[in-house]
């Protein structure tokens, strides 16, 4: 493990479509959350985080001083997806029993400030591992498996929040998640097929049909991955923060850890699989899909004979949201070659699925 230190920032330049009012900005900072501020603050920096393809997060920096602020992309609507007034209470609420929460600041609804909805919080200075580690950060295998299981051991802290004590216990549903996720996903792919992918009615029938006939309802992330990690520079096995709440909602946590297992790639896999990771789950000493399952099972006591149905929807889950991105490409609603080829994908996530499937 070497200079860690140097590698814990990945903000750029800002894109020219996505920039920010920098005048406005500062006003605003300065009225609201003045006392957050350097005496002598100095003229204000922004750049801006890239790893993520949903919410716009950028790099506030003054003398001294570094924040986090988060909006919504361009037009989207609050009421949706991009609630930043969910997203940030939801955090605010959960930050006292969970710290891995980074400290909300201050959430703006008047639009014309920056042209959208948006919030700040605290910047977590740390390593945020995307595809690969950092240059110059060596993990030995043990430290990597180390990792792993803090990892997990933070998701089930998460599961195990008190909902009242947080005051979380309204921001959704919560029983029969398990049901409308199923319904709810099966309808989004209907919706958003193209000539180009395969049908997927018999998974879509095989999800139906195959739910769990019992579900505990937690806070789940829905969006548990490595890369939504902040770790220690001094030590990379210890996690000092949790991004990308946008998706948190109540719900299964076996559901929870299914999703995060779509995006888990182990170095067993095939080509295909390993071009598509997001983060770096095949590095030596991380562990195995199966490991990572037996893990979480035996640390909180639960009993599952097949994990199938969990993997399966994580896996068709993924399979929509990369044609829901495709539709948009197919159709010319956005011309991000990066989409191109994400009819590929579908058709192999949803290969993937039968094959787990049949091996139920």
């Amino acid at each position: 493990m070497t200079e860690a230190s140097a590698v814990t920032d990945q903000a750029v330049e800002v894109r020219e479509e996505e920039a920010l009012p920098i005048e406005a900005l500062d006003n605003w900072l300065a009225e609201n959350i003045g006392n957050e501020l350097p005496e002598e603050r100095g003229e204000l920096r922004i750049t801006q985080y890239n790893g993520g393809v949903s919410n716009w997060t950028y790099r506030l920096d003054y003398n001294g001083l570094a924040l986090v602020l988060r909006r919504p992309p361009e037009g989207t609507k609050a009421k949706s997806a991009h609630d930043m007034g969910r997203e940030y209470r939801l955090q605010k609420r959960l930050r006292p029993a969970f710290p891995h929460v980074p400290r909300m600041l201050a959430h703006c609804r008047d639009e014309s400030v920056i042209g959208a909805e948006f919030y700040v919080m605290e910047h977590i200075t740390g390593i945020i591992p995307r595809r690969r580690f950092p240059k110059g950060l060596d993990l030995t295998a043990e430290q990597a498996r180390q990792l792993c299981t803090n990892a997990l051991d933070k998701l089930i802290e998460l599961h195990n929040v008190d909902l009242d004590s947080t005051r979380l216990r309204k921001i959704a549903k919560g029983k029969g998640y398990t049901e409308r996720q199923v319904n709810g996903w099966c309808s989004r792919y209907e919706k958003a097929k193209t000539w180009n992918v395969f049908g997927a009615k018999s998974v879509m029938r095989w999800l139906k049909e195959n739910q769990p006939q019992d579900e505990r309802i937690c806070l789940v992330h829905n969006d548990f991955r490595l890369d939504n990690l902040i770790l220690n520079p001094e030590d990379p096995t210890d996690i000092i923060g949790i991004l990308d709440w946008e998706l948190a909602t109540l719900g299964n946590p076996l559901m929870d850890l299914g999703n995060s297992l779509a995006y888990w790639i182990e170095a067993g896999d095939d080509k295909v699989a390993r071009a598509t990771k997001r983060q770096p789950s095949d590095y030596p000493g991380m562990l195995t899909r199966k490991e990572i399952i037996d893990y979480y099972c035996e640390r909180t006591g639960t009993k599952v004979e097949d994990f199938a149905f969990y993997e399966v929807f994580g896996l068709f889950r993924l399979a929509v949201i990369a044609q829901q991105i495709y539709y948009r490409y197919h159709h010319k609603q956005t011309t991000n070659k990066a989409f191109k080829n994400f009819w590929f994908l579908v058709n192999y996530l949803l290969w993937r699925c039968r094959r787990r499937i049949a091996k139920a």
